[in-house]
Formats: structure tokens, C-alpha cells, sequence
């Protein structure tokens, strides 16, 4: 067991780095489980906190079903990292978590924030998609791209008639949401690293579509820019606080690896996903791409 799992992280870096040079510092060695429980205090040196990109949604190594969370997530990838050395981690990412998920019960799952405590000293946050809208936007733009077709932007239109930014509407409120939890972060876990992962290139950023997924031509950079406008909501929200609280880039390294991408090159999924994977999401190798741009912020003094 412990060969196979050599393995499998020689192929992960090796892949990985292909894409992303600086890939190679994620594979230093782990803290031994010893060590881990030293550690642990009063709580979990490092809380993962945040929604499905983060809980490695679709992918296999499935740890719990309820939320979607995986082992493959970048969460915890950057666990068994030196960015985990003596650090207990727990993990409570959920499918589908909204900003309210910090502080209520989603289904059964306790509120994230309730897993952080002072003696926490690491947190990542993948938020901010779902109070967007993002699976309710998808939906609607393959359904109007079926419905109209003769128009070149009809999601656009959708979302934008009568003057109105709705989706600009919702990323304004979203980024207020961020803010609080952000704050809440830092009253529970003063001493805590915060690393506020942005979401990765899930669109071409060149603009242009594909037959592969079902939408109008137009509307392709329509959601480009939808996912640039949230990830500079998260951007400012993480720079406005203390050194502490910073923001990790994962949309410049994986662009030219969208849903549009050639199977071979793709770290988001289709609409049309590969097998152990998820619609929309990125797949183990984006995944590790999103720890390498979160170890990156990690490691920084």
C-alpha cells in the first residue's frame, strides 16, 4: 500500500509538473501521523472550509457522500504536503455550500466555521460560486442556447434585461458575504493563515466556444466574465484584510485547460464529464494544480 501510494504521488507530480513547473514543491515530505496528533491542541490545525471545487466533487477516493467530498480534493492533497507537516486537518467542504453554510446547518452538516477554533493555524476557502448562482446559470444557458438559436447571446440577455446586472447583482453581495466570513475566520482563529482560493478557468478565456458544450456562441465569454468578475470579488476581499489573509490565482494556470480543451489537456470537465469526474469541476489534475496555486500562498513569509 504504502509503494501504490508512492506511486500514485510520483505520477501526480510528474503530470501535474508537465502543466505547472512549480508543481514539484508539493510533493516534499509529509508529517507522519504521529506527528499530526501531536499536534492537535484543542482542534485541527488546518480546516478546509468551502463548496465543491473544494471537496473535489465528482472525483473517486469519496470520503463522504453527503457533501461529495473526495480525497482527491487540492484540500487534501495540500494535507499530505509540507504545507500539512504537524498539522491535524479536517475537512468539512460540502457540494453546494453557499456563504450560509458557514454558519448554518446544510442538510445534516454542522456549520463549517463550527470546526475552527484558536488553535487553528491554517484555513483555504474555495466560496462564493453557488451564492452566484453557478449550477442555476449553466442550466439556463444550455436551455436558452436549445430555445433560441437564432440569438448569439441569449444567457447574456436573460440576465441582463431591463438594464439589469443580475449576475453583477449577486457577486456584489456575494463579495459583502465574503467579508463577514472572512472576519468570523479571523475572530475564531487569530493566529490562522487564510488562503482564499479563486476559482480556476472553467470557460475558454479566449472567448471562444466549442460544439462540444451546448451553448450559444456569445455567451461563452459572457460566463468568462462572469467567472473573472467573482474572482476579483474574492481577490479584493482577501487583500483588504491583514497579511495574513491572502489569495490564491488558479484561473491563470489553468487557462487553455477549460471544459473546451482536448481531453488530454482538460483539468475542468465538460458537460459532458469523463468517468470519476464531475460536469463543470475540475478533475484530479486541476485539482492539484489548485493545491500547487494555494501551496504557493502557503509557503510565502
Amino acid at each position: 500500500m504504502t509503494q501504490l501510494r508512492s506511486k500514485l504521488s510520483w505520477k501526480r507530480c510528474t503530470t501535474a509538473g508537465a502543466v505547472l513547473a512549480s508543481a514539484a514543491s508539493l510533493c516534499a515530505p509529509t508529517a507522519s501521523a504521529q506527528s499530526q496528533a501531536a499536534a492537535a491542541g484543542d482542534g485541527p490545525n488546518y480546516v478546509a472550509l468551502g463548496d465543491s471545487y473544494a471537496s473535489g466533487a465528482g472525483l473517486t477516493g469519496r470520503t463522504d457522500a453527503e457533501c461529495d467530498r473526495t480525497s482527491n480534493s487540492y484540500p487534501s492533497v495540500l494535507s499530505k504536503t509540507s504545507a500539512g507537516k504537524n498539522r491535524t486537518f479536517k475537512d468539512v467542504t460540502c457540494s453546494g455550500a453557499t456563504t450560509r453554510s458557514i454558519w448554518n446547518y446544510q442538510g445534516s452538516k454542522p456549520p463549517q466555521a463550527n470546526a475552527l477554533t484558536r488553535n487553528t493555524k491554517l484555513v483555504t476557502l474555495t466560496l462564493g460560486g453557488n451564492d452566484v448562482g453557478f449550477t442555476e446559470v449553466l442550466g439556463t444557458c444550455v436551455r436558452l442556447a436549445l430555445t433560441r438559436p437564432s440569438e448569439n447571446s441569449p444567457c447574456k440577455a436573460y440576465y441582463t434585461a431591463g438594464g439589469k446586472d443580475v449576475l453583477g447583482e449577486r457577486i456584489n453581495t456575494m463579495e459583502g458575504r465574503i467579508r463577514g466570513v472572512l472576519t468570523d475566520i479571523r475572530r475564531r482563529s487569530p493566529d490562522a493563515k487564510v488562503i482564499v482560493v479563486g476559482y480556476p478557468s472553467v470557460f475558454p478565456d479566449s472567448g471562444i466556444g466549442c460544439k462540444e458544450v451546448p451553448f450559444a456562441q456569445g455567451d461563452f465569454a459572457f460566463l468568462r466574465d462572469m467567472t473573472k468578475k467573482l474572482n476579483r470579488a474574492l481577490e479584493r476581499r482577501a487583500k483588504a484584510g491583514d497579511r495574513a489573509v491572502r489569495y490564491a490565482d488558479t484561473y491563470t494556470p489553468t487557462i487553455g485547460h477549460d471544459m473546451c480543451a482536448p481531453g488530454d489537456r482538460r483539468m475542468i470537465e465538460s458537460l459532458n464529464p469523463s468517468p470519476n469526474t464531475l460536469a463543470a469541476h475540475p478533475n484530479w489534475v486541476g485539482q492539484f494544480v489548485m493545491a500547487t496555486a494555494a501551496y504557493a500562498e502557503i509557503v510565502k513569509p
